[in-house]
């Protein structure tokens, strides 16, 4: 309902879709009278008495049809104290409360003109109303989204057109409903146009999702989708009874010193009934290819106990808490099956020195889990870790303490009796000439590992295949012997002299004493220098020196054979040259950026002190790697004759070095 409250009693309440439409209807015929008024004006300056006479007789007629017991005076008197301002609404209270809850009421409390009828406001309510539709319908209360009269914008456009376009008064009605289904039909086409879409993005989607799963599933277009939450994911154990120690030749000590795990694990009583406590983890040391892991393969099987293998890089993931998360899986899968073994081979990548760093500040909470899981108050009965690395050095302090890795056991590259039994083991499982000596091949391969050994008989075997020959005969085996010493003696040869060549014409580098590709335990070859008188104290251009004939191996390796067929052999050269690096920028105070401080401790400085010191080290570094680049280049012909002559003698000595450099024959050889 409407209601108009005035002064004058008593209230009046009509309709409201009664007043809109009277309303529209009196802004249509005030608004035609404006306009038939403009023309006139054009032809005569005023209207007629009998004009306006007429005019004031239709508006009393109005105002009487919608308010029947107020004249248009005493409305006009009423409310003309209340000024000129648009009208507004306002709630009603107290005794109408019951009609404002149930039928909504507008005042009018600002006076208005017929000429210039404003818009109405739709009232919004204070109080709790039914939301629900359905609630409104039932109870119903449901208010009309539009008035009664509403024109769309597109029709007030329209009615310019028609005046534009000077159509006829009778074709009006036609043109407007042409014009109204006409625009109606779009809409509709428009809306099935975009259902249309929508099912043909959804269907589209579909088929993607449908296709993706198919190549997930198809074996020579196989996707994995490797999981990153770390506790789905099962681990199996694996049951080693195929490995034993016979199967390990080559480090009767490390089997020695694995034979009590072996015990432990066999009967833990035996150790536990004196008072003793269990070992809980062993750390096996060696390099590449001396048998870590089938060592710890032959301890699982000779103890016949689950084995449970991970390699360090499946903890290290982008994602924070997932590595932490598959450590503890792994080990709630192993105490879930003790007694048995956990393996993690290349623990350095999992285990190392915990370090600030702004570039990963997550990167301690893998480490962290697994010194926990190892030593903290949750004790791993029956279950022993064995960890292998070649690059111990690396290792978090807290990591290899006694309560953790107990054990440490050294893997080297076997002796001559232990290539030997290799050699005699891998010849057991091809065909072989009766009369082959293996102690003959085993004398010529010093500093060879066990899967160097391996490699050596499979090509041995496929010499003689090529050969077409019904075995493998000793002259396979010297063979594919000469053609790996060739190949590591070449590679060698160009590193080491690598190493020559820099030293050499190197201003502040120290005199060159020997140069060999003779191996000589873990190196397999060796360039010595010896200072002429002691050094208590060394300049800045000393130590460049030094880090530059340390990256002259690295670099002649990649110039002879490139990028794609460098070696390891450099690791002890990087580990010089940065261990120098790193001096002058914490100790030495030869860095501008960081000035004359000493860093003793980084650990307790903050990342970005750690970041900056990084930054310097790596700096040093690479410029020490291009200054020996552009002088190995710059001496290219040199280098060649010295890698030749070390290839055919073996080793030189200073002087013989300087012959060769100076292209000199060497006479006495």
């Amino acid at each position: 309902m409407f209601s108009l409250s005035m002064s004058v009693q008593p209230q009046v309440t009509v309709p409201l879709s009664h007043l809109i439409n009277v309303l529209q209807s009196l802004k249509g015929s005030v608004n035609t009278r404006t306009l038939s008024t403009s023309k006139s004006t054009n032809n005569k300056e005023h209207a007629t008495d009998a004009e306006q006479l007429h005019s004031e007789q239709q508006l009393d007629e109005l105002v009487n049809g919608v308010f029947p017991h107020l004249s248009t005076q005493d409305l006009s008197l009423s409310l003309g104290h209340i000024g000129k301002r648009a009208w507004r609404t306002s709630h009603l209270s107290t005794h109408s409360f019951y009609h404002n809850k149930h039928a909504p009421h507008f005042s009018i409390c600002a006076s208005f003109s017929f000429h210039r009828l404003p818009k109405l406001w739709v009232q919004s309510r204070g109080f709790k109303t039914l939301r629900n539709k359905t609630r409104r319908l039932q109870t119903g209360f449901e208010r009309p989204i539009e008035p009664e009269g509403f024109t769309p914008s597109f029709m007030k456009s329209l009615d310019s057109i028609l005046k534009n376009k000077n159509i006829p008064d009778g074709q009006q009605d036609s043109f407007k409903r042409g014009f109204a289904e006409g625009f109606l039909k779009a809409q509709a086409l428009t809306q099935r146009t975009q259902d249309s879409l929508r099912r043909t993005r959804l269907i589209l989607l579909v088929l993607l999702l449908v296709g993706i799963y198919g190549i997930s599933k198809t074996p020579f277009l196989s996707v994995r989708f490797r999981t990153t939450s770390g506790l789905d994911s099962a681990v199996d154990p694996v049951q080693m009874k195929n490995v034993t120690f016979e199967h390990v030749k080559g480090v009767e000590e490390a089997k020695n010193e694995l034979q009590e795990v072996v015990e432990f694990l066999k009967n833990p009583q035996k150790f536990t009934a004196l008072g003793g406590k269990l070992p809980k983890g062993v750390l096996l040391v060696g390099p590449p290819g001396t048998g870590k892991t089938l060592l710890a393969r032959a301890v699982a099987g000779e103890a016949e106990v689950p084995f449970y293998y991970a390699s360090g890089s499946e903890f290290d993931e982008m994602f924070v808490g997932v590595g932490a998360s598959r450590i503890r899986n792994l080990f709630r899968e192993a105490k879930a099956n003790a007694p048995c073994v956990i393996f993690i081979d290349e623990l350095d990548s999992v285990g190392g020195k915990r370090i600030e760093s702004p570039m990963h500040p997550y990167s301690r909470q893998t480490i962290n889990q697994l010194l926990a899981e190892m030593d903290g108050f949750k004790t791993n009965e029956g279950v022993i870790i064995i960890g292998a690395t070649n690059f111990p050095e690396a290792l978090d302090n807290a990591l290899i303490r006694p309560g953790r890795f107990d054990m440490q056991v050294t893997v080297p590259k076997p002796d001559i009796k232990g290539r030997t039994e290799i050699l005699n083991w891998y010849l057991k499982k091809i065909k072989v000439d009766p009369a082959i000596e293996a102690t003959v091949i085993a004398r010529g391969t010093v500093g060879f590992s066990g899967a160097d050994l391996e490699n050596l008989v499979n090509q041995a075997a496929l010499k003689a295949a090529v050969d077409e020959k019904d075995m493998v005969t000793m002259k396979e085996l010297e063979f594919a012997k000469d053609k790996i010493l060739m190949e590591n003696k070449e590679i060698t040869a160009y590193h080491e002299s690598g190493h020559a060549i820099v030293a050499y014409y190197t201003k502040d580098a120290m005199p060159i004493n020997k140069a060999t590709i003779m191996p000589r335990g873990p190196s397999l070859g060796h360039v010595s220098m010896l200072p002429e008188n002691d050094r208590w104290s060394e300049t800045r251009s000393q130590l460049l020196a030094q880090m530059d004939v340390s990256m002259g191996g690295r670099v002649a390796e990649e110039m002879q054979f490139g990028p794609e067929n460098i070696t390891t052999g450099a690791s002890s050269d990087f580990d010089a040259a940065t261990r120098i690096a790193r001096m002058m920028v914490t100790r030495y105070g030869m860095c501008d950026k960081l000035g004359v401080m000493t860093y003793s401790d980084m650990t307790e400085q903050s990342p970005e002190t750690q970041a900056a010191v990084e930054n310097e080290v790596r700096l040093l570094l690479k410029e020490s790697y291009e200054r020996a680049k552009t002088l190995l280049k710059s001496h290219t012909k040199e280098h060649k004759s010295l890698a030749d002559a070390l290839l055919m003698y073996e080793t030189l000595d200073a002087k013989e070095i300087k012959m060769v450099l100076e292209g000199k024959a060497l006479d006495s050889r």
